[in-house]
């Protein structure tokens, strides 16, 4: 059961940096807090030089003083542990804790996460600022729980110090034993690669490493990761047991339900929807944009199903050199901060309380202006708090529904990226998967394959799509079949099931491990790119004229006749041939497409098996909404989230209460422009 955060009602904080304004404003920051239903607030998490303003020397009463002052106010406080951004004094006496580029350039001071973990200094003087940190308030009343460091992984996730090339040797010698294990795991005979002494091993520093090499790093760079929050947990955990644990974000090379499940009491996310609307491809047709922001949620509540959003936009984003974001229209700033409950949020901590003068963020805009005045952004997030208070004690450890998943895992991911052959397919699948679903107001929920899940973990979903695993085990095959017989619905893509957990390729048909499961072999393949064309799909009923097998095109050959062919090539040599079959098994079926999936198949799929909304009998909402639900063992309730600019219309079918409004609906009801209804079912 994965970790959540407990929480009695839905709680809206905000982040504050005192240390960036006179003190003279704190008073009136916090009574405003107030009047806006705000309640924590969470700061610190880059203030060692403040707290250690030369080696050894410490003073921690500036935030005690801000923690007296918020704790008069009911405020209750989340501490973050400084160990994001180092001090001067620090890099510059020890520079071996600094991080370093591929070439061995050490990168200097200046920026943020510019430290390395491995450094034996660095973990000295982080436990040491920690532990005292600690010690100073954990019997603060305003303190309820900490945040180790801030965004692991966030701007570098590969590290080239000398310290880490040495910390690599010490954790594959732990992994291999011998030399000769670790040269038959990566292949090394290959290019005369072959290892004879462990001090010629290094981290990847080429820019087309040994691909086996690369995967092992990733994992090496996780456990790294962890090892070091760990040290910050074991001594939260010693000196303040009744305080809470957690980090946030969602970056590259960290496992972190293995983080979350090892260290913390619940997982935590920063949530900046703008991101999917500057950063998508301009020539995609309908895209989600913002709304795309659900799939990240998603995959945070396959860590912890109710989470904390440690950080969510309140206004437009930018540094001084990059990330520039146009001013969210009225009401996105309230349909974000819906969007993260909706999918499991009950702790909403807005980024941040007032934009800062001064640093690389001066254009990260906060719920206040410079000028502090009162504007539309402090308005909405006043109008969010005024909800929380009226509807938070309902919603508040309820959890999201559904009964289809998306499931994915680490070592594919993370192989992906290097791996050309299989890593793009993985995006295009899931997104067009979750892009069809989130149109026909399907709710899907994220599932991570891992040594422990167990055939209880799957099958409370009706449907699982798999669709690029291509490191697939014989046990992970097993799994999958239990899964089918049991009544799963299970989709496979092209390249499945080809490379052992090393990365290294099977010796036997595709796709490997399920090809038994499937009843299908691969006779022929090919990547489609630059001049080789995608061939066109025809599946009588379900697929337009001109539907392209996109990414990959593998033809399939039947060899259990229990697979049955449901839709063929029409173009390409490989002209009727089978794409995509599908295969009856004990209770349950398993299809396998030869290509990666694409919109128009999705909608091909979905309307086969004859998927709908959990609400279609009393809800019939455009595309344009996003619909969910959140429920108990005694009460349901649905989402509705107008992602739209327009106003919308939502027709009610059965009579049900806005428990935002207050009002009973039951005839069509006309939803703004981003426009949310919390109802209840």
């Amino acid at each position: 059961m994965a970790k959540s955060i407990q929480m009695d009602e839905l709680t809206l904080g905000v982040c504050y940096y005192p240390e960036h304004w006179p003190e003279g404003l704190w008073e009136d920051d916090f009574r405003r807090m107030r009047e806006m239903n705000i309640s924590v607030i969470r700061m610190a998490e880059f203030s060692w030089a403040m707290l250690e303003p030369q080696e050894g020397v410490f003073d921690f009463s500036f935030f005690t003083r801000v923690m007296d002052l918020a704790h008069r106010f009911g405020l209750r406080v989340i501490l973050g542990t400084p160990t994001a951004t180092p001090p001067a004094w620090l890099t510059h006496k020890y520079p071996e804790v600094l991080n370093a580029t591929k070439e061995g350039v050490l990168i200097k001071h200046g920026m943020r996460r510019h430290y390395n973990y491995s450094s034996a200094k660095y973990r000295e003087l982080s436990q040491r600022i920690v532990r005292n940190m600690v010690n100073a308030y954990k019997d603060h009343p305003a303190v309820i729980g900490w945040q180790i460091d801030n965004e692991f992984n966030c701007e570098k996730n590969v590290f080239y110090a000398e310290a880490d090339h040495a910390a690599f040797r010490v954790w594959l010698k732990e992994k291999y034993g011998t030399l000769d294990n670790l040269n038959k795991a990566w292949g090394t005979v290959f290019w005369s690669q072959t290892y004879t002494d462990w001090e010629q091993l290094h981290l990847s520093q080429t820019d087309t490493p040994n691909p086996h090499l690369a995967l092992d790093e990733k994992r090496f760079i996780s456990d790294n990761v962890i090892s070091f929050a760990k040290l910050q947990a074991d001594i939260i955990r010693e000196l303040a047991p009744q305080h809470w644990v957690t980090t946030n974000g969602l970056f590259g090379h960290l496992d972190n339900h293995k983080m979350t499940d090892e260290l913390l009491d619940f997982f935590s996310y920063d949530s900046y929807p703008q991101f999917s609307s500057v950063f998508y491809n301009e020539n995609e047709t309908k895209p989600l944009l913002d709304r795309q922001w659900s799939i990240n949620l998603t995959n945070v509540r396959s860590i912890s199903q109710n989470f904390c959003v440690m950080e969510q936009q309140s206004g437009p984003g930018g540094w001084v050199d990059r990330i520039e974001m146009g001013t969210p229209r009225p009401g996105q700033i309230r349909l974000w901060s819906y969007q993260s409950v909706l999918h499991g949020t009950d702790l909403l901590v807005y980024f941040r309380w007032r934009t800062a003068t001064f640093g690389t963020e001066i254009y990260w805009h906060g719920i206040n202006d410079y000028h502090n005045q009162p504007n539309r952004r402090v308005r909405e997030v006043a109008q969010v708090g005024g909800e929380f208070a009226k509807i938070g004690s309902l919603i508040a450890g309820t959890t999201y529904q559904a009964e289809v998943a998306f499931m994915q895992d680490y070592n594919n991911n993370w192989d992906g990226e290097m791996d050309v052959w299989h890593g793009p397919l993985q995006w295009q699948s899931m997104r067009s998967w979750f892009k069809q679903l989130q149109y026909r107001h399907i709710p899907a929920d994220s599932i991570f394959l891992r040594s422990n899940t167990t055939l209880e973990d799957l099958a409370k979903y009706k449907v699982i799509v798999y669709p690029h695993s291509a490191i697939m085990t014989d046990e992970t095959a097993e799994l999958l079949t239990r899964y089918v017989e049991q009544g799963g619905k299970l989709f496979l893509g092209a390249r499945t099931g080809y490379k052992d957990v090393n990365g290294q390729c099977y010796m036997r048909p595709f796709p490997g491990p399920v090809a038994g499961l499937c009843g299908i072999t691969v006779e022929d393949f090919t990547l489609v790119k630059g001049k080789v064309n995608a061939a066109e799909l025809q599946w009588e009923g379900r697929l337009s004229a001109g539907t392209k097998a996109v990414g990959f095109n593998e033809v399939l050959s039947v060899q259990n006749p229990e697979a049955e062919v449901v839709a063929r090539y029409s173009t390409e040599y490989y002209q009727g041939e089978p794409a995509l079959t599908r295969r009856n098994v004990g209770e349950g079926q398993v299809w396998y497409l030869g290509a990666a999936y694409s919109e128009t198949v999705v909608d091909g799929i979905l309307d086969e098996l004859g998927l709908s909304s959990p609400l279609a009998d009393r809800i019939s909402a455009p595309a344009e909404v996003e619909i969910g639900i959140r429920a108990s063992k005694d009460a349901s309730y649905a989402f509705l989230l107008n992602y739209s600019d327009k106003t919308v219309t939502v027709q009610v079918k059965k009579r049900v209460t806005d428990l935002l409004t207050g009002t009973a609906l039951e005839t069509d009801v006309a939803m703004p422009a981003y426009g949310v209804m919390v109802l209840e079912l």
